[in-house]
């Protein structure tokens, strides 16, 4: 889809992505972009930072659909930013979770489907693969929802997508701002020396996005090729002269990350940098998937078993940007 002359509205746009987000897509010919979130002082915080006067700021809720609904008019396209992601406030507030990540989901839909938005790309994670925590299960139903949407497109020209991709350095969930942060005590917390993560910077995260918009046919679920890190290699590029202590996994935490089991391998297409999960629904046509290939059977790609890994110099380098 060309963005020139496009409305385009995120949700959660105050945060990490948001941000970045909005910084590249202001490059653009856009007609408008709209910042959607419940924060006002990020927002004037923000507000302070980019002068566009193409930036529209609108404070709401993804949980208050009459509010998503006054939103999205006039909007052509949505990215769905939003959600609670901290593993371990999820696990004990269960429910505040499911209210924002799957009933919040399910607004964002209705309210496009109703409103003329022609394209939805939402943001998943790969705790959404085979899920352990609280966190992930809803992610996984926010996926399982945004594939289905297009069962109730009907006529409209409109189509419902997902990206999936792994920890995004530098972001404020991530664990590089509270190992900077711990730097000058001279030890830093690893929950097990084994552990492995996927790796993605914001930028690649947001073009990633802006891809598969051009790209997204309706019901896919797009997962780049991307590298892993060992956690005790992150620690080691950060503060080399830091004592480690291993403090044990926490509730909801996974010793390596999945972005795509065993199952859902039979229903992925591999192309050059990226991978598609294509939807198990008698409306998806697999002709559209020009130059895919399939994966073998018992393909996993997993944190651990990844191909491409950072190296400790590698980490350094793109922490230092």
């Amino acid at each position: 889809m060309d963005l020139k002359g496009k409305t385009i509205l995120v949700t959660g746009g105050t945060g990490s992505f948001g941000k970045k987000f909005v910084e590249q897509i202001l490059r653009n010919e856009i007609k408008k972009v709209i910042v959607f979130s419940r924060d006002e002082l990020k927002q004037y915080e923000m507000a302070q930072t980019f002068t566009d006067n193409r930036i529209r700021y609108f404070l709401g809720d993804v949980r208050d659909k009459d509010r998503l609904y006054r939103a999205f008019e006039d909007v052509d396209i949505v990215v769905h930013a939003a959600a609670l992601k901290q593993v371990p406030a999820c696990e004990y507030n269960p429910f505040e979770a499911i209210k924002t990540n799957i009933l919040g989901a399910q607004n964002v839909i209705e309210a496009a489907l109703d409103r003329g938005v022609k394209r939805v790309i939402a943001l998943s994670t790969d705790k959404a693969a085979s899920p352990v925590n609280l966190y992930g299960a809803t992610k996984l139903a926010s996926d399982k929802l945004f594939v289905a949407a297009n069962s109730y497109a009907g006529n409209k020209d409109i189509r419902f997508s997902v990206v999936r991709y792994g920890n995004v350095v530098g972001s404020r969930g991530s664990v590089v701002p509270l190992f900077k942060k711990l730097k000058n005590t001279g030890k830093l917390p690893i929950t097990d020396e084994r552990m492995t993560r996927f790796w993605i910077t914001l930028d690649q995260g947001v073009q990633f996005v802006l891809d598969n918009l051009q790209r997204m046919q309706g019901g896919e679920i797009f997962i780049p090729k991307i590298p892993s890190m060992k956690v005790v290699d992150l620690a080691e590029a950060i503060c080399p002269e830091c004592e480690i202590e291993f403090i044990g996994i926490r509730p909801g935490e996974k010793l390596h990350e999945v972005m795509i089991t065993e199952d859902d391998a039979r229903q992925t297409l591999e192309f050059d940098d990226y991978y598609v999960i294509q939807p198990e629904f008698v409306w998806w046509n697999k002709e559209k998937m020009v130059g895919g290939k399939p994966l073998p059977e018992g393909f996993r790609y997993s944190s651990d078993t990844n191909t491409d890994w950072l190296t400790i110099d590698q980490l350094r380098r793109l922490i230092e940007e």
